[in-house]
Formats: structure tokens, C-alpha cells, sequence
């Protein structure tokens, strides 16, 4: 692989990373005023991360009764206000315990 390919890429990734972020920068110069775009973009960053993170736990393991109690505790604690800790601990433990029960029975 030369140098030029090497920079090209370099080159090309960062228009394709800089260009959706300066875009918007340049276009709205002002404050955003209506409710419902604003309500949209404060959604934005939690619809990106449930999008990333959801397909991910369904291909983590064994099964998907597995993956579902792993995210049924995650959402149970996460929504009792528990810290990320006890979250991921929690969420670990019943993938553990659902997976060691089908693997017995």
C-alpha cells in the first residue's frame, strides 16, 4: 500500500467526518426557536446509542431469551436509578444465570 493511497483515505475520512458536522454549523446561523426541532435534537443522541446498542446485545450470546433477560434487568435497574456498575453487573448476571439454566435443563 503507497503513501498517496494512504493519504487519500485519511483524506476522504475525514471530509466524510467533518463534512455532516460543519454542515449544519454553516446553514443555521442562529438559535433554534421551534419546539419541535429542538425536542427532536435532544433526542437524537439517545435514539443513536438505543440503535447501536440494541442489535449488540441480541448477537452477544448464546440466545435471545438470554439477551432479553440481560436487557430486561438493565432496563429494571436502569430505571430504579441504579449506578452503570450495578447496571452492567446486574445485566451480566441474569445473561449468567439464564444461560447456565438452559444449558442444565
Amino acid at each position: 500500500m503507497s503513501d498517496r493511497y494512504v493519504l487519500i483515505g485519511i483524506l476522504v475520512m475525514m471530509g466524510v467526518s467533518w463534512l455532516p458536522r460543519m454542515i449544519p454549523l454553516l446553514l443555521v446561523r442562529r438559535k433554534i426557536k421551534s419546539r419541535l426541532i429542538r425536542s427532536f435534537l435532544y433526542y437524537v443522541p439517545y435514539a443513536v446509542l438505543a440503535a447501536m446498542t440494541i442489535p449488540a446485545i441480541f448477537l452477544a450470546t448464546r440466545s435471545v431469551w438470554s439477551a432479553t433477560a440481560g436487557l430486561a434487568a438493565a432496563l429494571l435497574l436502569g430505571w430504579r436509578g441504579r449506578s452503570l456498575l450495578i447496571v452492567a453487573c446486574g445485566a451480566s448476571a441474569a445473561v449468567f444465570v439464564v444461560e447456565w439454566l438452559m444449558g442444565v435443563f
